[in-house]
């Protein structure tokens, strides 16, 4: 990073990562959500044996724009969320650096971690609200199953409605449930991811004038870390999601916080349990973030910026 920390092209190659990088891998996110939310129907078999077969019975029965159900929500949060987390980074790896200007391996989780601490003011409203729509297909199919009143279709939800649902019941903290899981979560995954991205990042060909990488090799490295941090933090994400899930269908089980979901998921489901969905977690954080790591240092603010006079270096 340069000696001087310049923020404001920085929040905007933030949010521009984001947002390309989730309309990329968003069907298969809510592909993640419902099998790691889905328990065993009371015929004794899942609803969905596969990522494959989860997401062509999404498509069959929702449509197309099912599979992008609760994306409007996470497109609006993205932004701050990525901003948060990737200048976070960014900025505490600058402040962290000591006298000669270099980042032990300690301050470097340091900083990751802290990146991931800060995120959760965003991420966790956007993931309450995203799991609510994502998982709305499922649930009204497990009640159908079950033979619980309830229409074939899922219900008609909105973010904006489940939030002011949840304000009126519950005040500010009402959309903010699980944020104890997220910042789990999200602080251990950012403490591994960061430190490892900057690694292999700094092993690849340099840009031509440039102390960055090359975009093809930050992408790579970008894949390589996401691949390792979102498969060690899926037990972490399993819980979240579960606790997160404000309509269980029917006959599905209820959690009163962070140890007892893991009690009651390793006693029922056994501890495979806490890896459903990890494949399809590593396919949505891996690109996610080489995704967003090549569009976050390919300088598409510094561009934008230097067109209209501002000085960024």
């Amino acid at each position: 990073m340069d000696a001087s920390f310049i923020p404001i092209p920085k929040i905007i190659n933030g949010g521009i990562a984001g947002i390309v990088g989730v309309t990329c891998v968003f069907p298969i996110d809510l592909v993640k959500t419902r099998l790691q939310n889905q328990q065993v129907l009371p015929n004794g078999k899942p609803m969905y044996s596969s990522l494959i077969d989860c997401a062509s019975k999404t498509l069959k029965n929702e449509g197309f724009f099912g599979m992008y159900r609760g994306s409007g929500v996470n497109l609006l949060l993205i932004t701050p969320e990525k901003v948060i987390k990737l200048v976070g980074n960014d900025f505490f790896r600058h402040i962290l650096k000591n006298d000669k200007n270099k980042l032990t391996l300690p301050r470097e989780v340091l900083a990751g971690g802290g990146a991931g601490l800060f995120q959760i003011v965003a991420t966790t409203p956007m993931e309450l609200l995203k799991i609510q729509l994502q998982d709305a297909g499922r649930s009204a199919s497990v009640d159908k199953t079950a033979g619980a009143e309830g229409a074939v279709k899922p219900q008609k939800l909105s973010a904006t409605k489940i939030a002011l649902d949840l304000f009126r019941e519950k005040g500010i903290l009402g959309i903010y449930k699980g944020f104890r899981a997220t910042m789990l979560r999200d602080v251990t995954f950012s403490a591994m991811y960061f430190p490892l991205f900057a690694h292999l990042n700094a092993m690849g060909k340099r840009r031509e004038g440039s102390d960055q990488a090359v975009f093809y090799h930050s992408f790579i490295s970008g894949l390589s870390a996401g691949c390792v941090a979102s498969f060690s933090v899926t037990p972490f994400d399993v819980v979240k999601t579960r606790l997160q899930t404000l309509h269980k269908g029917a006959g599905e089980q209820s959690y009163n916080g962070i140890v007892d979901c893991f009690r009651k998921v390793y006693m029922l489901e056994g501890p495979k349990a806490f890896f459903k969905g990890a494949f399809c977690r590593v396919l949505v954080i891996a690109p996610l973030f080489g995704i967003a790591q090549t569009v976050y240092y390919l300088g598409i603010a510094e561009r934008l910026l230097a067109a209209v006079g501002y000085e960024t270096q």
